[in-house]
């Protein structure tokens, strides 16, 4: 995962779990990361409108549709983190090595 897609990702989690909490310094994170001003409104435009679908889906008492009950489609916290250790270790070694990241 780039620093980029981190800074992205770590932007939509805070938008996601605490959107009181947010301020301009969480915009200026992504431009740091290289994100210009219209990409920053398509990841918060993004991320806004998956929160107002399933707010709307869960305010309806919309259902999964069967075929997703199955299906273990999610990561846990920790899951997600060890993921992004390990590629983040992996981007160092590159680092190290020469490599780009």
């Amino acid at each position: 995962m780039s620093e980029s897609d981190e800074a992205m990702l770590d932007y939509v989690l805070k938008l996601t779990r605490d959107p009181g909490g947010m301020s301009a310094s969480h915009v200026e994170a992504l431009r740091a990361a290289g994100f210009g001003d219209r990409a920053v409104l398509d990841i918060c435009q993004v991320a806004s409108y998956y929160a107002y679908v399933n707010r709307l889906a869960d305010g309806l008492g919309v259902e999964l549709e069967e075929h997703w009950s199955d299906e273990d489609c999610t990561l846990t916290r920790d899951e997600f983190e060890a993921l992004r250790e390990a590629r983040r270790a992996g981007a160092r070694a590159r680092t190290a090595e020469g490599s780009p990241p």
